[in-house]
């Protein structure tokens, strides 16, 4: 059982082992496959890639949402995923259950611009979030988000509060 302590809390994305590893102060709690940009890594704006550095949830978004509800631009659609929505919605990038919208701390690499253009994970809207259970896991699979199991971000999202650390890591 995983306790609801959040003090001490971190995450660590690690984009060459496809995980998210939870911590409370130095143990390791929870280890969650994932999946991460089919693009690579990379910050820019529009480049479909998931950023490096330090970040943390700059905030928490569907709390008491059903499994599998379906967000766009961040509110519930009222909608529950199934695979006749899916089918409705083929080109759909699903974003389901619960999202953890990142904040990148590190100027110029994934806060506000650099010599490149704008580079900001937050206004990239780079989420941890819940996808369709059959998407796959374990492979880069994103458009720049870390996508997770509707089971495990709803657990992960228990555990965490807004403002906890968050580093994504290449390896």
């Amino acid at each position: 059982m995983i306790s609801n302590d959040q003090s001490n809390v971190r995450l660590i994305i690690n984009i060459a082992q496809q995980t998210l590893t939870l911590y409370r102060q130095q143990t390791k709690i929870r280890c969650y496959t994932i999946s991460t940009a089919k693009n690579g890594i990379g910050s820019q704006q529009d480049s479909g890639r998931t950023p490096l550095g330090k970040h943390a949830i700059a905030q928490k978004i569907g709390v008491d949402q059903p499994i599998n509800s379906v967000f766009v631009g961040r509110v519930p659609t009222g909608e529950i995923y199934d695979p006749i929505l899916a089918d409705k919605y083929p080109d759909r990038d699903w974003i389901l259950s619960r999202i953890l919208w990142l904040r990148g701390l590190e100027t110029g690499i994934n806060k506000g611009s650099n010599d490149q253009g704008g580079c900001d994970t937050y206004e990239r809207y780079i989420y941890i979030h819940g996808t369709p259970d059959s998407e796959p896991m374990g492979m880069p699979y994103s458009h720049g988000c870390i996508r997770m199991r509707n089971q495990d971000i709803i657990e992960l999202f228990t555990q965490v509060i807004e403002g906890t650390p968050v580093s994504i890591v290449a390896a």
